[in-house]
């Protein structure tokens, strides 16, 4: 290879390139490995089959089998690994193949991860990760679709954190890895191919706890996160057209979360509608509208408003009846700007 032609394929590597928030996911565990051999990859299928999503594909023909490597199919045994690794210096991303199968894990996440740096009076940490494909709209059914965040955000010790595009993706997911607390990495698995965007070719990170402003607005604040954020920019197209300035949010982050940036968006439109696909009862986005009212109440000029979930089994087939889509959040935003 000449000087010219090593030049231009630097200048290749180091520009902008669009991609999906799988491959995202996939460079960001690739570079992070090569960075830090202190990394390893570990869950259900993602050695030589690259996991269920193709999250992992190659990685253990890179990096060999003792970095990225199958485990038996007992969740509790793969969290329970991770914060042995994490405590002993390694810097484990655990894999759970579906969100809705973190249950056998919960306790070794609750009562170990989360509190380890607690327990120890600061002497040790859980510098681990744990992936795992979350949310609906793949027909997946109620063993495949759930969003169970919530149980997450409700215990201290963890961040928790979801992305929607493959920029947040790529950059949060490097923040996480190298971050020194537990972080439970949700992946909305209807982005993964569906989500493209543009990342830049060099080493970046998302602070974890800042959301993003997707599109200024004067007239309502429509803040979400996760696998809704397309709906939530499709209903703010639709209102535009009648002439309404919607500001639209992404969370990205649930713990931390932005609290500054909602309360100032609150303050600067007057109204609010919040948007997850979770069930209602006990959904995040109750903990965001009680810091509205707290902090911006004397701003508000209609109640805070909320598209969720249904307080149902996530159904087999109806997901588009169960998911908070554009026309359910566009009939609440209306209802605030009608108030």
């Amino acid at each position: 290879m000449t000087a010219t032609q090593e030049r231009q394929d630097m200048k290749a590597a180091s520009e902008p390139r669009t991609i999906n928030l799988i491959t995202a996911v996939t460079e960001a565990l690739h570079e992070e490995m090569e960075r830090d051999s202190r990394v390893v990859l570990f869950g259900q299928d993602v050695g030589a089959r690259g996991g269920v999503f193709m999250a992992t594909a190659g990685l253990q023909a890179t990096f060999g089998k003792e970095r990225v490597f199958d485990t038996p199919l007992s969740e509790a045994s793969i969290v329970g690994a991770a914060v042995g690794m994490a405590v002993r210096g390694l810097r484990p991303v655990a894999e759970i193949q579906f969100a809705d199968y973190m249950g056998p894990g919960f306790d070794q996440i609750i009562s170990q991860a989360a509190k380890m740096r607690y327990r120890s009076g600061g002497q040790y940490s859980a510098p681990l990760v744990i992936r795992t494909p979350s949310g609906g709209g793949v027909k997946g059914g109620h063993h495949h679709s759930q969003s169970p965040e919530s149980y997450y955000t409700h215990t201290p010790g963890l961040k928790v954190v979801m992305p929607s595009t493959p920029y947040d993706a790529k950059g949060l997911l490097k923040a996480a890895i190298r971050g020194e607390d537990p972080v439970i990495f949700f992946e909305p698995k209807r982005l993964y191919r569906a989500s493209k965007g543009e990342v830049p070719g060099h080493d970046y990170t998302v602070k974890i706890g800042e959301a993003a402003v997707r599109r200024e607005g004067s007239d309502l604040s429509l803040i979400g996160y996760g696998g809704v954020m397309p709906d939530l920019e499709r209903a703010a197209d639709a209102l535009e057209t009648e002439g309404v300035s919607v500001e639209v949010i992404d969370l990205r982050s649930l713990v931390p979360w932005d609290r500054e940036l909602v309360v100032d968006s609150v303050q600067k439109t007057g109204r609010a509608v919040l948007v997850s696909e979770a069930p209602r009862i006990s959904n995040f986005m109750g903990e965001v509208a009680y810091a509205i009212q707290d902090a911006a109440f004397d701003s508000l000029l209609a109640p805070i408003g909320q598209v969720a979930g249904f307080d149902i089994p996530y159904p087999y087939v109806q997901d588009k009846i169960y998911l908070p889509g554009p026309n359910r959040i566009t009939a609440a935003c209306v209802q605030a700007l009608n108030y």
